[in-house]
């Protein structure tokens, strides 16, 4: 049985990325890209779906993790009667052309009796590889056109389907495994040098970091959150996905189970001014270019979603062999939200292109072409009704939110033109007037004066976390009696626990039977929302409650169920870390304000 989302940590070298239980178990792991099939995929199953384990025999070891300071390099100490031994688990960036895996068994004090399983399978858990020792230290795992080897001084052999050893680890020795994949049809891959690679890794890693903008007291958090987004960069072409797993319930046994394997064009602008706010522009003129080339094409056709080289077939599937995380089924593989409306992608395409110019990120003409063919269809396309931000299963609707963001493509359009000094005044024109009718009808259409708070959708009571954004994106100020009221009202209709869901289940207007978690990124959102109305205790106050919810090791899922006391959906979630890093930095910046804005206090030296 796999364990707790919440026992998981991340290692990745921006291509792939692995999961590792507090136990010392790789359970999840897809080569070679983040979109590949699983060899190891025990979270989603059992033992015999795939995993690799190290471990000391003493079931009974104390287990103490954390990464190696401003890295993506894991360190698990066990503790035993006879000694102590560190685990240290990563995957080198750049070695070589082929992808690895390292575990190196340190020992620390006595000695510590150990011992390793791993299954590789092939094809989400369902194909057995043939294993062969090829030389000394060396086995060979092959199916089809997979091919990993693994090198290790470690005496192992096979047993029912599986490569098993047992060793020991003194103080001050270390033992090494090196996992590397490679297509069946090639030579065995180099051996890797793990000394060398993991004093590489730690280098790029400290050296990334380093550049890391400073966010006050949570400092640590925007480092740790910001390691994610990169581990969750495919490097070859700069699109970030989603998470690196699927079908992790939103439920914990039910069948909200999505595949995030994938990057969402929504994430464009949160991920732009999180990677900006942090100082990282060369990854977000990476971000900006995997826009371009992924959105290019005529615009009546752009996607909601891409793969990570900008594939436009994400084609959606089950898979019946596996049982699924505690039993929530079905498995996903593909997502076939790619297929949606989703009007509000406009408006953050367009805001991700308008902070990148105001960020300074170079000029892209690419861009601009870009935008002007896409503002011109959603001229022809914003009054229809779409599937929504949440991707709803159950109908389009006349979505709020999704009208709010074409606001936002024409805002920023206009924004665009002006800060490039364009004279195309037959055009700006054209989008200002847009902006103002969509402006007036949402005014009109979405808010209702019995709530006094905006709503979901058209004609409807319905509330959504998603009208937090009102203020952030700009649509009017956070004074506006509007906007208290909706903030007051999803305060009021939406805090579960003291976290904010994304609309009430109950009425199961995603065409699923009810229930899910708090959407993390949805509370940090009202953290933002309180810091523009400058309720700057309530902001802190929910901010310290959010990242109380990282993991050991600093992670947040998608969401989190309070009634449990579990983190739940896809995890590492790239939303829930970008939200963080900008709540940081806009309470940081609020702090920097009031300091300024703050009188001196009178002292007694003053008295007449």
């Amino acid at each position: 049985m796999p364990s707790r989302i919440e026992d998981y940590a991340l290692i990745g070298d921006c291509m792939a990325a692995a999961l590792v239980a507090r136990g010392g178990s790789i359970d999840w792991l897809c080569w070679p890209r983040f979109d590949s099939e699983a060899c190891f995929a025990a979270l989603l199953g059992e033992e015999s779906h795939g995993r690799w384990l190290v471990a000391p025999k003493d079931q009974a070891a104390r287990v103490r993790r954390q990464y190696r300071r401003n890295t993506l390099i894991l360190e698990t100490r066990f503790e035993t009667r006879e000694g102590a031994a560190t685990l240290v688990d990563f995957m080198p960036i750049g070695a070589t052309k082929c992808c690895h895996l390292l575990r190196l068994v340190i020992g620390e004090r006595g000695r510590v009796a150990m011992h390793t399983e791993l299954i590789l399978r092939f094809g989400y858990g369902a194909v057995v590889p043939w294993v062969e020792k090829v030389e000394e230290g060396t086995w060979r795992a092959i199916a089809g056109p997979d091919m990993a080897v693994l090198r290790t001084p470690v005496d192992v052999y096979g047993h029912n389907f599986t490569t098993v050893g047992e060793f020991s680890v003194a103080a001050g020795e270390t033992v090494p495994f090196v996992l590397t994949y490679g297509p069946s049809h090639m030579p065995l891959p180099e051996a890797l040098d793990p000394a060398a690679a993991l004093a590489e890794t730690e280098k790029f890693w400290t050296a990334w970091t380093a550049k890391c903008r400073k966010a006050g007291k949570w400092s640590d958090h925007v480092v740790r959150s910001v390691i994610t987004l990169k581990a969750l960069t495919y490097a070859p072409t700069g699109g970030i996905v989603a998470a690196p797993t699927t079908s992790l319930p939103e439920q914990l046994g039910g069948e909200r189970n999505w595949d995030y394997r994938f990057c969402w064009l929504r994430d464009a602008t949160l991920t732009l001014l999180a990677v900006m706010n942090a100082g990282y522009y060369e990854e977000a003129q990476a971000w900006r270019d995997w826009l371009v080339r992924a959105v290019a094409g005529s615009p009546e056709q752009i996607q909601i979603l891409y793969g990570i080289a900008g594939e436009r077939r994400t084609t959606e599937w089950e898979l019946p062999w596996l049982p699924g995380y505690e039993g929530a089924r079905p498995v996903r593989i593909g997502n076939k939200a790619h297929q949606q409306l989703q009007l509000d992608v406009y408006g953050e395409v367009m805001d991700a292109l308008y902070q990148a110019r105001r960020g300074g990120l170079q000029r892209s003409n690419a861009a601009i072409a870009l935008q002007r063919a896409l503002l011109e269809h959603l001229e022809k396309v914003w009054r229809e009704p779409d599937e929504s931000i949440w991707e709803m299963r159950g109908g389009r609707h006349q979505f709020t939110y999704s009208k709010i963001m074409a606001w936002v493509a024409f805002d920023r359009a206009v924004k665009i033109a002006e800060i490039l000094g364009r004279s195309h005044q037959e055009r700006i024109v054209r989008w200002r007037k847009l902006r103002d009718e969509i402006h007036a009808e949402v005014c009109r259409e979405a808010f209702d004066s019995e709530l006094g708070s905006f709503v979901q959708s058209y004609g409807r009571k319905e509330l959504d976390a998603s009208l937090l954004q009102i203020p952030i994106v700009g649509f009017l100020p956070p004074d506006d009696p509007r906007v208290i009221g909706t903030v007051t009202a999803i305060e009021r209709g939406l805090m579960c626990d003291g976290f904010v869901m994304r609309y009430r289940t109950l009425t199961t207007p995603d065409g699923l039977p009810p229930g899910e978690g708090a959407f993390l990124a949805c509370s940090f959102w009202l953290v933002d929302a309180y810091v523009l109305q400058r309720r700057w205790k309530e902001a802190n106050v929910l901010f310290e409650r959010l990242i109380g919810l990282c993991n050991d090791v600093g992670l947040l899922s998608e969401e989190y169920d309070a009634a449990q006391g579990r983190l739940v959906g896809n995890f590492p979630q790239a939303f829930s870390h970008v939200a963080l890093v900008n709540s940081a930095f806009s309470l940081t910046g609020a702090e920097s304000a009031a300091e300024q804005r703050a009188e001196p206090e009178p002292t007694a030296l003053a008295a007449p």
